[in-house]
C-alpha cells in the first residue's frame, strides 16, 4: 500500500469510528431526556401488618408414646438386638385356694434374689414396698409401692 492510501484508509476509518460514536450516542441522549409528567397527589395506604402466629408443637410430639418409639427402635443398635427380659423378683411356687368362704387364699412366693420363700394372704406385705393385690388359682397381682 502507498502512502496516500494509507492516510485516507487511516482518515476515513477514523471518520467511521467517529459516525459510528455518534450513531450509539443518539438513542442514549433520547433515554436521558426526561419528559414532563404532571404530578398528582397520590396517597399511600400502609400494608397491613403480618400477623404473628404462635408456632406450638403438634399434640402427638407431647406424648411419651413418641418418645418411646424412637427409644424403643433405636437406629444405632445392632441388627437383631433385643431388649433383656426383666428379672422378675418373685417366683410363685404355688397358691392355696379355700373351699370356704372364712379363710383367706394364700400363695407361696419365692425371692429370686435371695431365695426365700414367703406364705401371703391378699393384703399382706411381702418386703417393705411389695403388696399382694389379689390371687388366683395359677397368679398373684402385686403392687410395688414407693
Amino acid at each position: 500500500m502507498s502512502e496516500t492510501q494509507r492516510t485516507f484508509f487511516n482518515k476515513r476509518a477514523c471518520g467511521l469510528l467517529i459516525a459510528g460514536a455518534f450513531v450509539l450516542l443518539v438513542p442514549l441522549f433520547f433515554a436521558l431526556q426526561t419528559p414532563t409528567i404532571e404530578t398528582q397527589s397520590v396517597s399511600v395506604i400502609a400494608p397491613p401488618q403480618p400477623r404473628r402466629v404462635r408456632l406450638s408443637m403438634p399434640p402427638v410430639f407431647e406424648t411419651e408414646a413418641f418418645y418411646r418409639t424412637i427409644i424403643e427402635n433405636n437406629l444405632f443398635r445392632p441388627l437383631g438386638w433385643r431388649p433383656p427380659r426383666p428379672i422378675e423378683p418373685y417366683r410363685l411356687i404355688g397358691t392355696i385356694l379355700p373351699i370356704d368362704a372364712n379363710t383367706p387364699p394364700q400363695a407361696i412366693i419365692e425371692s429370686t434374689a435371695g431365695n426365700q420363700t414367703h406364705i401371703v394372704t391378699t393384703g399382706e406385705k411381702i418386703d417393705a414396698s411389695t403388696e399382694v393385690v389379689s390371687i388366683q388359682g395359677k397368679s398373684v397381682v402385686s403392687v410395688r409401692g414407693h
